[in-house]
């Protein structure tokens, strides 16, 4: 899952995860699999946050939480007051 969505179009953002699915950044963890779609966006206020809390959530390496923070809102809320 990347954040930096800050200002991207719909356009750029499927862009985006067609190079993931096409191995476009090389051998990363992304290029291991084929078949990535957006789960969700969380709306940061800079680049910075959004690096932050994109490195937070990989960090969890817990599908459960990826879960959770789609379903409760207050997960997200969190996560922009820690890393703001």
């Amino acid at each position: 899952m990347d954040s930096y969505y800050i200002g991207m179009s719909q356009e750029q953002i499927a862009d985006r995860i067609l190079k993931h699915n096409t191995s476009f950044y090389g051998a990363h963890y992304t290029s291991k699999t084929s078949d990535w779609e957006l789960y969700y966006i969380i709306e940061c206020v800079t680049i910075s946050q959004a690096m932050k809390i994109e490195k937070h959530i990989k960090k969890m390496k817990s599908i459960t939480y990826l879960k959770n923070l789609k379903k409760f809102e207050t997960i997200q809320l969190k996560l922009l007051e820690r890393y703001k």
